[in-house]
């Protein structure tokens, strides 16, 4: 580790692990990723995210992944009952997944803990960073918290050129049905567009 500061990163995906990764190693930290998300509907799906991460982490990146409590009961007793209320279901099942991270990094001995969650310009980006920080304050801890968002692009082509299993959609099922009616919306706006040049031509 050559006096890095061991850091314990909670990763939604491989793809979204990439830039933290390497951003974080360049500031002086060392990052352990934690494995935690119990939102990622169906199981095939949070398997195949799990495979991709897992053997990135082993082969290329050569970083320790902990298997953290993945409570699915909770994510429903939690998130699920606000559906499609987007706002409140991210931020309960941000605070479900966070409050694990911290509660594994008091118990494996760390004192720094961030987020691959806000690589993703689709995330709440303000509502995950306020919450990572009252927990981290709450279990005494200190929220390495950067903005990854411009590097997505980068992470994107990254994981194109390495092959990894990219997702469409954030995790729930809520989220997949919310995912696809945008893909669903664009795909008609672009056949108007079409339409439209080719009516003015």
């Amino acid at each position: 580790m050559g006096g890095r500061v061991p850091l314990l990163l909670h990763a939604c995906c491989g793809p979204c692990s990439l830039e933290p990764v390497r951003l974080l190693r360049e500031e002086g930290f060392e990052p352990t990723i934690l494995w935690t998300n119990p939102n990622i509907q169906p199981l095939s799906e949070h398997d195949r995210r799990l495979s991709t991460l897992t053997t990135w982490a082993r082969e290329a990146a050569q970083v320790d992944v902990i298997m953290a409590g993945d409570d699915r009961a909770a994510w429903e007793r939690v998130a699920g009952p606000a559906g499609f209320d987007r706002r409140r279901r991210c931020r309960a099942c941000y605070a479900l997944r966070l409050a694990e991270l911290c509660r594994v990094a008091v118990e494996r001995g760390f004192t720094h803990v961030s987020t691959t969650l806000v690589v993703s310009p689709y995330q709440l980006f303000d509502d995950c960073g306020e919450i990572l920080a009252r927990l981290a304050v709450a279990h005494d801890l200190t929220a390495v918290w950067r903005d990854f968002r411009s590097y997505y692009p980068c992470a994107t082509q990254r994981a194109r050129e390495l092959g990894m299993y990219r997702q469409c959609y954030c995790g729930c099922r809520f989220s997949a049905a919310e995912a696809a009616l945008e893909r669903h919306e664009a795909r008609d706006e672009r056949k108007r567009s079409k339409a439209a040049a080719r009516a003015e031509a």
